[in-house]
């Protein structure tokens, strides 16, 4: 199923309204309980959310590159990100950094989303300024040049045990990230929204002072 700019940006601005848990709940329901990505990766911010579609990159490291080389692979990377999307990254690497202040300045004007990486970050204080969203494994100051490289743009990629493809859904807030995908995410947020229109019901429920079993068994659901 394709979408116009359009209706992906409202889509992502839906999906942007609900929750992981509430998301998770859903996909779950829907025979899809393993889209979780692995829980090391974390928000720099913890109340930053980031919800659209998704970029993919991928990469490695290759100590046959010089330092030119990988930095200008580095900037094609940023060149080509599209706006409106957010990036995620598998770099087959736990030992450089991933992003840094710089290249989160550059996303962050082109209207990227977010990013998020299976791997590091770097200037993790002057990023979190910018307020651009990032989720990373790891900080350290070790950075790329003649070391990582991005080899493929907006192919398929898998992250923990998730594939992930360019097009796909991701949202992620504090609790963790989910990948939704694309054929799906219609059914998914409208599912998550009756979830939260339910959950508001059962909430003002019990503080009106309904027995929480009483509460579950009218709406089925806590």
């Amino acid at each position: 199923m394709s979408y116009t700019i359009s209706s992906e940006n409202t889509l992502a601005q839906r999906l942007e309204q609900c929750y992981t848990g509430a998301v998770y709940d859903v996909m779950r329901n829907l025979g899809y309980p393993d889209q979780l990505l692995p829980n090391h990766i974390r928000p720099m911010n913890l109340a930053h959310k980031i919800a659209g579609p998704v970029f993919t990159i991928a990469g490695h490291i290759d100590r046959t590159i010089d330092k030119d080389t990988s930095l200008l692979k580095w900037c094609e990377m940023l060149s080509k990100a599209p706006s409106g999307h957010v990036l995620i990254c598998q770099p087959n690497d736990d030992t450089v950094a991933h992003m840094g202040e710089l290249s989160a300045e550059t996303l962050s004007f082109k209207g990227v989303k977010g990013y998020i990486v299976d791997g590091g970050c770097r200037d993790s204080a002057f990023v979190d300024r910018i307020g651009f969203p990032v989720y990373c494994s790891y900080f350290t100051p070790r950075d790329v040049v003649a070391t990582w490289c991005a080899t493929e743009l907006g192919g398929d990629i898998r992250i923990g045990e998730v594939g992930i493809r360019t097009g796909d859904y991701v949202l992620a807030d504090r609790d963790g990230i989910i990948i939704i995908p694309k054929d799906i995410i219609i059914e998914v947020i409208e599912k998550t929204e009756e979830v939260l229109r339910t959950e508001n019901l059962v909430r003002k429920a019990i503080l009106s002072g309904v027995d929480p079993v009483d509460a579950y068994l009218q709406f089925r659901k806590f």
